[in-house]
Order: structure tokens, then C-alpha cells, then sequence
């Protein structure tokens, strides 16, 4: 169905695999239609959950409704999810609210439980938005573009077979050269991610930054580096590597790097946007998130620290169920299984250590 001039529209982004996910789609497509406002999928998503889910009053994002019309992206899944819909709204000014039905994950800062006050928050427009820095990314080869792209967490520079000799450099100045797995050329957002399992710093979202963290670096000089935000960071392999290499970008844009590529990053100009429904500091949810030890630290004598908490809004778990009923069965249990798929780390294989899963869809 096209949405006429006037209606609202809100795009949905759903893991496409698990049951939690289906039954969250659907009760927020119908939460949405009682709001009067149009649920949007992409074509992709669309057929995905037509066997699933009835679809006949929801719109396909392009086909239907353009880009420029959406009030906001609600993403059910984990922040392989959020990457997914970050890169379906690349150019638009759409903010994303994410709703965590995995492990761990830190761009989806809303949990399951928490699913039905995020559609209310969401259609009262009662959020504020996290403008996250983002990369563009450049790959050459003897003065011919490899490709160019863009990242949300990081650009990984990887080996195939063997390990990689590279030259690093900053603001076009050599800084080292030496042999490793990867490097892994990261944002604040990206310092939870692959970059956090490589030994790097973790860096608060809203510091304007870049990261360099070198993988299994064979050199004394192997420390993670955390430049301006106008710094560009490059990485070369060397020609006489024996074997290539990779690039990826949020463990989903994949490019083959042969010997003497050069990899270039620099913050780019466009930002994703991030709803914000809790006003938490990043530290509150770090210490959530990981589970981190605070019991006895001086501001919480009494043993209550965060961590003796269910991870809900109020600190107890309880869930918000949808202002309709709809979202009666959704407040307990969704994201209790693995999110196939969807970590804040990239691909299964570099996951940091206690998060989800890789993030390929």
C-alpha cells in the first residue's frame, strides 16, 4: 500500500531468523496501525515475514513510501540489525531506535522487556537523537579506486592466508610498519566491537575520535592509537606480501585487497542517528551490559549496584506491554537465545569476548 500525503510512516527492521523477532514484528505492526501511523519494510524484509505476519496494510520502503518520509526506524534484533537498517537509511536524516533481542549490544540500548514503552516513546516522538560519527572509506590500488565506502564501527584491513606486512600511517605521515593478522581502523561507536576483542580502548560515543588497533601485531610498537576526528588514518599492504588481503566494513561490505593496496579513512561527512529513550550515562550501561563488579564502590553501600539489577529501565526487569494489549507474550523472554548474527562484533569470528554473535545478516 502507498501512504498518502499527510501520514506518518515508520520503517521496521527485523531479524529475519528467529521467533522472538517474528512475534516482535508483529505486534509492532499492529501497535503502529492502531496508532494510525503506516509500518514500512523493505522488500527484502517484506517477504521474508509475509508468511509470518499479516503485511496487507503495511507499505515496502521505496515502492511505496520514499526514503525522505520516515519519522523513525524501530530495529528488532541485535546491532548486526542496526547496521543492516544504519546502511538501508545511509543519506536520510531518519533516527533509529533499537530494541535488543540478543546478548549484548550496545547501539540497541533498549531491551526486550522494554519493547512496548519503546513503540509508545517512539510515536510520542519522546526521544533524543545521538548523532554517531561515521567513516569514509577508501580503497586504491596503483591509482585505481578498489572502492569506496563507508562504516559505522569500523573498516578492518584483514589477512586471507598468511599474515600481512603493512605500513600505517596518520595525516600522511609513516608511523610504523610491521606484520600482523589485521588492523582495524575503528569510530567511538566501533571501540565496543571488533576493535574493543583487538585490545583497543573503549571510547565513549560521544567523544570525536578515530582508532587505529593493530591485530596480532609481530612489532614492540603494537598499542591502539586514538587520534582527532580530522586525522586520516591509512593502512598499506606492503607488495611483496605473498598473499592478499581483505577489507571489511561493519563485517558487512567486503573488498579483496591485492598486495600494495592502500586503505584510507577519514570521518565522513554524514552521521546514523540514534534514538535515545534512556537518558543513562554510557557507563550505567557499560556496567549493564557486561555485568561489570560495582557492588561495594562508595556510591552504593548498601550492595544495590547495577549489576544486582535485571537490566530493566527501573533496575527490576518488569516490561511494558504495548497500550493496546498487543504486546502481552513479548515482555518476558525475548533475546534469552543467541541473536544469530547480530553482535556488536563482526562475523562470528570476531565477536568480542561476552557479546553476541557476529553481525552478518
Amino acid at each position: 500500500m502507498s501512504a498518502s500525503t499527510g501520514e506518518r510512516c515508520m520503517l521496521i527492521v527485523s531479524h529475519t531468523y528467529r521467533a522472538e523477532a517474528i512475534e516482535a514484528t508483529a505486534a509492532v505492526v499492529d501497535a503502529l496501525l492502531a496508532a494510525g501511523v503506516v509500518p514500512v519494510l523493505s522488500a527484502d524484509d517484506h517477504a521474508a515475514f509475509a508468511p509470518h505476519v499479516d503485511l496487507k496494510r503495511t507499505a515496502v520502503l521505496s515502492d511505496d513510501v520514499p526514503l525522505d518520509k520516515l519519522e523513525a526506524a524501530i530495529v528488532l534484533g541485535g546491532d548486526g540489525t542496526i547496521l543492516r537498517a544504519a546502511e538501508m537509511l545511509r543519506g536520510s536524516a531518519c533516527p533509529i531506535a533499537g530494541v535488543n533481542l540478543g546478548h549484548v549490544g550496545f547501539l540497541a540500548e533498549m531491551e526486550s522487556f522494554d519493547l512496548g514503552f519503546t513503540v509508545e516513546q517512539v510515536l510520542a516522538g519522546n526521544y533524543t537523537v545521538d548523532e554517531r560519527l561515521t567513516l569514509e572509506v577508501r580503497a586504491e590500488l596503483d591509482g585505481e579506486v578498489l572502492a569506496e565506502t563507508w562504516a559505522l564501527n569500523e573498516a578492518t584491513v584483514e589477512k586471507r592466508r598468511r599474515m600481512l606486512e603493512v605500513a600505517v600511517g596518520i595525516d600522511d605521515h609513516p608511523v610504523s610498519v610491521f606484520a600482523c593478522d589485521g588492523v582495524v581502523l575503528a569510530t567511538p561507536t566501533g571501540s565496543t566491537a571488533y576493535a574493543f576483542s583487538a585490545g583497543g580502548p573503549i571510547v565513549w560515543p560521544s567523544v570525536q575520535a578515530l582508532l587505529m588497533v593493530p591485530i596480532a601485531a609481530h612489532a614492540l610498537f603494537n598499542k591502539p592509537l586514538v587520534t582527532g576526528p580530522d586525522s586520516e588514518l591509512t593502512v598499506r599492504i606492503l607488495p611483496e606480501n605473498i598473499g592478499p588481503g581483505v577489507m571489511w566494513c561493519d563485517g558487512r561490505r567486503r573488498t579483496e585487497l591485492p598486495a600494495g593496496s592502500v586503505v584510507t579513512v577519514r570521518r565522513s561527512p554524514e552521521t546514523v542517528r540514534i534514538a535515545r529513550l534512556d537518558e543513562a550515562p554510557f557507563s550505567e550501561r557499560l556496567v549493564r551490559k557486561f555485568d561489570l563488579p560495582v557492588t561495594g564502590w562508595r556510591g552504593d553501600r548498601n550492595g544495590n549496584g547495577s549489576r544486582n539489577g535485571n537490566g530493566g529501565r527501573n533496575g527490576n526487569g518488569n516490561g511494558f506491554g504495548l497500550a493496546n494489549g498487543l504486546g502481552s507474550g513479548l515482555r518476558n523472554g525475548l533475546g534469552s537465545g543467541p541473536d544469530g548474527g547480530d553482535g556488536n562484533g563482526d562475523r562470528s569470528g570476531h565477536s568480542a569476548p561476552g557479546l553476541e554473535g557476529g553481525d552478518a545478516e
